[in-house]
Order: structure tokens, then C-alpha cells, then sequence
């Protein structure tokens, strides 16, 4: 269990949305990683850290059972929502419900992230414990080849240099025609949200860049919020196509908490 640097008075709760019905890859959440679930493997992770509440958000039966056969906790959310933020914002309340309290924050750790280590929750999360003003946060790391800069699954994202994110796209941005040398960053999903803010985003319009870039955040830029983003030098690799799978399955084979949780 990694510990955390916040007490049990603040509440933390981590969902985890996820859905068999991806565009791109169909059943991904179940596709097995060294004879894992890759939900598994998120869950698994995620519930390292202490006094938090893990949770799967998800409309789709065989997720649940899956989940449910680890013995962990699984919110059912209906399946119309395009935006895994906005199946948060309903499992929150669902969750709520059922634990009879209410969250003080809520980290939205994507279900495609198998390598997610509990550190980076708390290194996402930080700056909303220690700054009322910053009601979102996102992980970001450096894009280290041209293909993953040019690859569309990879969201990138513009940092301001107070560190507040200007912009995300499945597009290459910055451009880098005039400097080659320019830092390229990559958004990691692991966002915490404000506890009220998560309502908010659920109540606001989607909002056009949001639906051209198929990013949430943008939701959040264009209603004139802002986003903070938060460094993180832990690897990160997300599934999007079945072609991403070996990769992960290599890095997982050197990864020392995979061998803690499974004892290989």
C-alpha cells in the first residue's frame, strides 16, 4: 500500500470508466495482458494507494463481472455517454449513494492505462489539495518519437508557462517546422476534478473544439476554466489498438509492481 499526503478526513474517491464498445478496439477493457484483463490491471494499480475509494465505472455487464470477480467495486452507468468524464460525473453519484458520504475530489484513472502506478495519482492530485483554485488537473509527459507525435490515439497538449494547459489535439501541435527542438507533450489520463466541478462539467454544453478534437478537456478550456497540468516522469503506455498490446506486455514484464500484485 503507497501512502498518501492527505489524511482520512479528505475524501478521494478513483473511477475508473471503461466500456466494451470502443471505436477503435472493441472488448479492449477485457483484452488480457500477460494473461490479465487490462481493467484488472488498472484496478489492480490503482487500489495500491491509501484511504482512496476505487471503483469501476461501466454499463457493460462483462466488465462488472470481471471486476466483481476480484472482489472489487463496480458502478453501472448507462451507455449512452460519449465522454468518459461524463460517466464519472453520473457513477459519483451513484457511489455517493451507496457509501452514504461525499467525495471531496474524484481522479479519473482512464481504463486503457495498464501501467498506471499510484504514485501518479498523487502526483495529479496534489495540486487540487493544495490550491482551492485549481478544480482539474491533468498528468503530462514528453512524446519521445514522431510517430507517437504523429499517431492520432496520442492526445497532445500545449503547456503555458504557468503551467496551465493551452490547448490539446489528436493533431501534432506545436508545430515543429521552424524549431524541430520545440518540447512535444502528451496528455496522460490521469485527471482528478474537483468534487463540485465534476457537476459543473457534467452540466456545461459540449463544446465544439470538444467534439472536433474528441478530447473532454477541451469542454474545459472553451468555457473558459482552467487546467492545470502536472509533470510526471513515470512511463506510460495506453492501449488504443490491438498492435499496442505487445509493447505494454514488454513493459509490464520489467514493471516491479505488476510482480508485487501477481507474484511473477
Amino acid at each position: 500500500m503507497i501512502e498518501v499526503p492527505w489524511g482520512a478526513d479528505t475524501r478521494v474517491a478513483v473511477l475508473i470508466p471503461a466500456r466494451m464498445a470502443s471505436s477503435r478496439f472493441p472488448g479492449k477493457p477485457l483484452t488480457p495482458l500477460l494473461g490479465v484483463p487490462m481493467i484488472e490491471h488498472v484496478y489492480m494499480r490503482s487500489a495500491v494507494c491509501s484511504n482512496v475509494t476505487v471503483a469501476v465505472a461501466t454499463c457493460d455487464n462483462e466488465i462488472r463481472d470481471c471486476i466483481e470477480s476480484i472482489d472489487g467495486k463496480v458502478v453501472m452507468t448507462r451507455d449512452s455517454h460519449e465522454r468518459a468524464s461524463d460517466r464519472c460525473a453520473e457513477a459519483i453519484d451513484t457511489l455517493e449513494a451507496e457509501v452514504g458520504e461525499r467525495f471531496d475530489f474524484v481522479v479519473m484513472v482512464q481504463g486503457d492505462e495498464p501501467l498506471v502506478r499510484p504514485e501518479m495519482i498523487v502526483e495529479a492530485l496534489t495540486p487540487l489539495i493544495s490550491d482551492p483554485g485549481i478544480v482539474v488537473s491533468n498528468l503530462f509527459g514528453v512524446i519521445e518519437s514522431d510517430d507517437q507525435f504523429n499517431d492520432r490515439n496520442c492526445i497532445k497538449v500545449v503547456v503555458a508557462t504557468n503551467g496551465d494547459a493551452l490547448y490539446f489535439s489528436r493533431e501534432p501541435i506545436p508545430t515543429t517546422v521552424r524549431t524541430p527542438e520545440v518540447p512535444r507533450y502528451k496528455q496522460i489520463c490521469v485527471i482528478p476534478f474537483a468534487r463540485e466541478f465534476l457537476s459543473t462539467y457534467c452540466s456545461i454544453e459540449p463544446t465544439p473544439l470538444e467534439l472536433v478534437e474528441s478530447v473532454d478537456m477541451m469542454r474545459v478550456l472553451e468555457h473558459g476554466y482552467r487546467v492545470r497540468m502536472v509533470p510526471t516522469e513515470h512511463p506510460s503506455l495506453s492501449i488504443d489498438t490491438p498492435g499496442d498490446v505487445a509493447a505494454v506486455e514488454f513493459a509490464l514484464l520489467g514493471d516491479e509492481l505488476h510482480s508485487e500484485l501477481y507474484g511473477v
